[in-house]
């Protein structure tokens, strides 16, 4: 059984001797929520008090202008980032595409990576292995795969780290942005990819400003700002409560 649940989570980050308000303000651009400063400490609340479950079958989409706390959320449900407060329960194998090289080392070749890349998501050594001939028939990078992938151009390098990260069909999948990788036939074939992983997986919450996309693919929408929960509900609802909003 797949299942999200957070109760009251809440993510502050402390950056020490901040001294100017241009600094405040490009660091909570990046990463969104409010500031506060005491004893010279900037104190960003990237997410504050966010309450939410998710159960299997639900395709779940976020919406928010930039620093809204969206990344933010999807790296709690990774677990790049712990909450600072509140709770987070989490069942099921997860799949994180927020940053497909993640784990990758330019300087080891293709097909080490693929070993090293898949066992950082989870499989054994051997299942990395039996994962091997597939990911490299996928990023038909068939003579480039004992290369060291620093040698490799950017198209090649994701292509790479696209099909090493969708080798493994996850109980919860969590996506900012659709991923484009290589030529237009291969984005094609990423695209396929793509929407058969989300067909397969029990969870998805995906980021994207396309809300074309996010209307066509999730049924669960999440509007956030400053860190909160403003509407969640239908996603075609949340996406018009939003166009209503950001229009006025």
């Amino acid at each position: 059984m797949a299942y999200i649940s957070l109760n009251n989570a809440d993510v502050v980050f402390a950056v020490y001797n901040s001294k100017t308000r241009s600094v405040r303000n490009q660091l909570i651009s990046a990463i969104g929520g409010k500031i506060n400063s005491i004893d010279h400490t900037t104190y960003i609340r990237a997410l504050n008090k966010i309450t939410v479950e998710v159960k299997e079958g639900e395709r779940v989409g976020l919406i928010g202008h930039n620093g809204a706390g969206k990344t933010t959320l999807l790296k709690v449900l990774a677990g790049i980032y712990e909450p600072t407060g509140g709770t987070i329960r989490l069942e099921g194998h997860i799949s994180s595409l927020t940053d497909i090289t993640m784990g990758m080392d330019p300087e080891l070749s293709g097909y080490d990576n693929i070993i090293m890349r898949c066992i950082f998501m989870g499989l054994s050594f051997k299942e990395a292995k039996n994962k091997v001939n597939e990911i490299i028939d996928f990023s038909e990078l068939h003579e480039y795969i004992d290369l060291p992938t620093r040698t490799y151009s950017t198209g090649m390098y994701l292509r790479l780290a696209f099909s090493i990260s969708t080798a493994i069909t996850p109980d919860i999948l969590i996506m900012d942005e659709m991923i484009g990788a290589g030529d237009a036939a291969f984005i094609h074939k990423a695209r396929t990819r793509i929407s058969d992983l989300i067909e397969r997986t029990k969870i998805m919450v995906l980021s994207s400003h396309d809300l074309q996309i996010m209307n066509d693919t999730c049924n669960r929408g999440i509007w956030m700002e400053k860190g909160q929960i403003r509407m969640d509900g239908n996603m075609a609802e949340v996406i018009e409560a939003y166009k209503e909003f950001t229009n006025s």
